[in-house]
């Protein structure tokens, strides 16, 4: 089991997370954007069958009809690629019931897409929505201490690094209604004049009013959207009243876990709410990829990039 990151210092944090994707012993985990989200580039490469879960986008008709067999197009990537790493910040974001929160986490897969498209010329930037102090404010109501953080592309290993780091230190924001989304993070992505690339969105989606935005990013990049799961958000367990508290309203409310009832239709709600997230996702044209606080993430990440390049070569198991 990979360890967690709450107990260790920012330092030993950062060295840990280069050491997980640049010496993995499987190889999976080298400087490969096409494994993260295949799509369209600027130089077509050839056609291969069509297997669900591919982009109708991409459909080759012109193969198609001559085979009688669905088609679509691979593309060769950019040979320079700007990477975009969209941080989830909110208040959400800090709970974990398992064996680490959900901020760790999502620091975890930025480390995974910043070292998987690390390679000579690529370029890497980042956007934190509700960043907190020293952040600096760039979206519609981004002037409290609680401003969208943008930490311009650049390319360079010690760059990538200064990413994590500022992911790591990002302090804990209060519950409530926050004065700054996801939404308006990827709002202040939409407005920059950058050439199209890859842009990662790491968050629980428990917001609302991300889809119209993540839809219009999608429109220009590719888009892998990651989510972070708790076991505590599918499920609850039996131990009689509980006082919980929405961390995005910072509303309470005392729940009967004890009776089986209540449990069974939290358990059913939370399972269509993480199937609507899902869909939402797919309609915008964002891969998507699920992570949970009490699996192996690591395990997860190389399990979903071995599963885009079966995928990407025709020969999905």
């Amino acid at each position: 089991m990979t360890p967690t990151l709450r107990e260790l210092t920012p330092e030993q944090a950062l060295k840990h997370l280069e050491l997980l994707f640049t010496r993995h012993p499987d190889g999976l985990l080298q400087g490969d954007h096409p494994a993260l989200a295949p799509g369209p580039g600027d130089e077509l490469a050839e056609t291969r069958p069509y297997v669900v879960g591919d982009d109708v986008r991409r459909m080759d008709w012109n193969a198609t009809a001559r085979t009688t067999v669905p088609h679509v197009r691979l593309t060769l990537a950019d040979r320079e690629l700007t990477t975009w790493i969209v941080l989830d910040a909110s208040a959400s974001m800090d709970f974990g019931t398992a064996r680490m929160e959900k901020r760790d986490l999502a620091v975890g897969a930025a480390a995974a897409v910043a070292f998987l498209t690390e390679r000579s010329g690529n370029r890497l930037g980042a956007i934190f929505s509700g960043s907190g102090p020293g952040g600096h404010p760039q979206g519609r109501r981004g002037t409290g201490p609680h401003g969208i953080r943008r930490i311009p592309p650049r390319t360079g290993r010690q760059h990538l690094l200064t990413i994590l780091r500022a992911a790591l230190d990002r302090p804990r924001v209060a519950p409530g209604v926050p004065a700054d989304t996801l939404a308006d993070a990827l709002g202040v992505l939409r407005a920059l004049p950058d050439r199209g690339g890859l842009v990662a969105v790491v968050s629980d989606f428990l917001e609302t009013g991300w889809e119209r935005p993540l839809r219009t990013v999608a429109r220009r990049h590719q888009v892998l959207a990651i989510e972070t799961v708790d076991p505590r958000e599918l499920e609850l367990p039996a131990v009689g009243l509980l006082t919980v508290m929405d961390p995005e309203t910072g509303r309470r409310r005392e729940v009967p876990t004890h009776a089986r009832k209540f449990r069974d239709r939290y358990a059913e709600a939370a399972l269509e709410q993480r199937a609507l997230i899902k869909r939402t996702i797919h309609r915008a044209g964002a891969a998507h990829l699920r992570l949970r606080t009490d699996r192996d993430w690591v395990r997860d990440v190389v399990k979903y990039v071995e599963d885009q390049r079966r995928r990407a070569g025709g020969g999905a198991a």
